[in-house]
């Protein structure tokens, strides 16, 4: 779809679902009504989750935003979140200023901790915060884990799962190894 139809038709509903929520978490949800959201996303905060969204953000479809409670996220200005971009907050997601995730990038502060007793069914969560710097670009299916520090001027190549610190005008590659073997037929 063009950008400028999508806009005309995202931009009111972005001014809605951001005057909405604000209705709803008044005291814990900061975000501009000038951002183009598509109608096929969700935003949701549990009690006591604080969310702040800057300027001329844009979110398109299937993208998740999820704020659990006491957890804390901040978005900075101009970030565009893509199709079924998933962030989910357990304790504290930064995200600077001018960043561009690619498509079905998932971003977790948290783990389950399978050695809870109970197992993972108990929904005990080992948690660590994320930070991403500015100006940072992060291609399509990247999953970025607790406890991870990106720093300015970073571009994560696509399909990369990271975790750990990377300073910063950085190009962070996953490289795989393919192995491609004849099938014998005896």
């Amino acid at each position: 779809m063009n950008k400028y139809i999508r806009t005309m038709f995202c931009l009111p509903f972005g001014m809605l679902k951001m005057a909405f929520t604000k209705v709803f978490h008044i005291r814990t949800f900061k975000g501009s009504l000038y951002s183009v959201v598509s109608p096929f996303t969700e935003i949701s905060l549990e009690y006591g989750a604080k969310l702040n969204i800057g300027r001329k953000f844009r979110m398109r479809d299937g993208a998740k935003i999820r704020v659990r409670k006491g957890a804390e996220c901040k978005i900075g200005k101009n970030v565009s979140v893509n199709s079924n971009n998933m962030i989910a907050c357990h304790e504290s997601i930064f995200i600077g200023d001018n960043i561009q995730f690619g498509p079905n990038v998932q971003i977790y502060d948290h783990d389950h901790d399978f050695r809870a007793e109970g197992g993972v069914s108990a929904m005990k969560y080992k948690t660590a915060p994320v930070e991403i710097g500015n100006n940072v670009w992060v291609g399509a299916n990247v999953v970025i884990l607790r406890g991870t520090k990106i720093g300015d001027n970073c571009v994560v190549g696509a399909g990369a799962v990271i975790k750990g610190n990377y300073p910063d005008n950085s190009i962070i590659v996953q490289k795989r190894v393919e192995d491609v073997r004849a099938i014998s037929k005896n």
